[in-house]
C-alpha cells in the first residue's frame, strides 16, 4: 500500500480536527442561536475551520516524509503544534480587529499548557492510531 502516502498522511492528520470542529460548530450554532448567548466570533472563526485542519494534515505529512525516520514520536511532534498555531491564531485575531477578552490574556498562561498536553494525546494515540491503519509510518 504504497501509493500516495502523502495523501493518506494528510487525510490522518486532518481526521481528528474536522470531527472536533463539526462538534463544536454545532454547539457553537446552538448555543447562538437557540439561547442567544452572546458571542461573536462569526469574524474569526474562518481561521480554526479552514487552517487548523489543513495544518494539522500538512504537519502529518512533514511527519510523514521525514520526521518518523529519525524516531521522534509523534505525539511530542504533535505537542510542537500549538507553538505555530497560537501566534498565528493571535495575529488574524489582531489584523482583523477582534478585541480578545481580558479573561483569555488572563487564561493563556494556565490554559496553554493544557492545549499542549490535549496535542500530545492525540497525536500520540489519535493521529498515530490512523498513521498506522493507513501505513503512513510504521
Amino acid at each position: 500500500m504504497n501509493s500516495h502516502p502523502y495523501l493518506r498522511a494528510y487525510l490522518a492528520g486532518i481526521a481528528f480536527p474536522t470531527f472536533f470542529l463539526l462538534v463544536f460548530m454545532t454547539a457553537y450554532i446552538i448555543f447562538r442561536y437557540v439561547y442567544n448567548v452572546p458571542v461573536p466570533i462569526e469574524r474569526v472563526i474562518i481561521f480554526p475551520v479552514a487552517a487548523v485542519p489543513n495544518l494539522w494534515g500538512a504537519w502529518n505529512i512533514l511527519y510523514a516524509a521525514g520526521i518518523a525516520r529519525r524516531k521522534i514520536p509523534i505525539g511530542l511532534y504533535g505537542g510542537v503544534l500549538p507553538f505555530l498555531l497560537a501566534p498565528l491564531g493571535y495575529g488574524l485575531a489582531r489584523l482583523l480587529d477582534f478585541s480578545i477578552p481580558s479573561m483569555v490574556s488572563t487564561a493563556f498562561p494556565f490554559v496553554f499548557p493544557a492545549v499542549l498536553v490535549m496535542y500530545y494525546f492525540v497525536w500520540k494515540h489519535l493521529v498515530g492510531f490512523l498513521n498506522r491503519e493507513l501505513g503512513v509510518t510504521a
